[in-house]
């Protein structure tokens, strides 16, 4: 198979992903005596979750590219490891509804923080195994050749932001604000310029 059906297979279901995003930020209908702006800012939680989470899917979507770009073709295990981080992805705008929904609940908060977390750490881990499924045992089906040098350089960039994660689900028992905070430094570290042209480097 090319890797143009799979790339675009996989932009359609994170097209879903981050669209679904938006629809659990519900309108407010019951303003219990408060204006409209008062019962807007009072819904924070949900927008801070759903900034993080677009960010970090749009960034997945913008690396998964330079990943699968690099190919001319794809077998069947590259398929199959594409559907599991495709799987990790979908289940996103679940994660980011729990935790916007519980952050400033006494409880339950914690473990939606723990849940929260763990999503993008498995994703995280996903990506990575796809990555290093292609860069290193799927050398012939690379567009052009790649030293090993680099193909190793852009796999520790990679692994990297799965330290984050690790710690964000470790504090979620701590504080949940924390683990949100640091989702949202991994997405912003990997937003800038230099991390996404490490990324892109081939």
């Amino acid at each position: 198979m090319g890797a143009g059906r799979l790339e675009a297979f996989s932009d359609g279901v994170i097209a879903v992903a981050i669209t679904l995003l938006v629809l659990q930020i519900a309108v407010p209908t019951d303003l219990h005596g408060h204006s409209l702006a008062h019962a807007l800012l009072g819904n924070w939680s949900h927008y801070a979750a759903y900034v993080v989470s677009f960010m970090t899917i749009g960034i997945i979507w913008i690396n998964h590219h330079a990943m699968i770009s690099r190919l001319s073709r794809v077998d069947h295990t590259i398929l199959l490891l594409n559907l599991f981080l495709l799987m990790t992805i979908a289940v996103l705008p679940f994660a980011t509804d729990l935790i916007a929904t519980y952050l400033r609940e006494p409880t339950g908060r914690s473990t939606a923080a723990c849940i929260y977390a763990g999503s993008f750490l498995v994703m995280s881990w996903a990506f990575g195994a796809l990555n290093a499924h292609i860069l290193l045992r799927k050398e012939h089906l690379l567009r052009k050749r790649v030293p090993l040098t680099e193909r190793r350089q852009t796999l520790q960039l990679a692994a990297a932001g799965t330290i984050p994660y690790v710690a964000a689900v470790g504090l979620a028992f701590v504080s949940a604000y924390v683990t949100l905070a640091i989702c949202g430094a991994v997405a912003i570290y990997y937003a800038m310029p230099a991390a996404s042209r490490r990324a892109f480097a081939e």
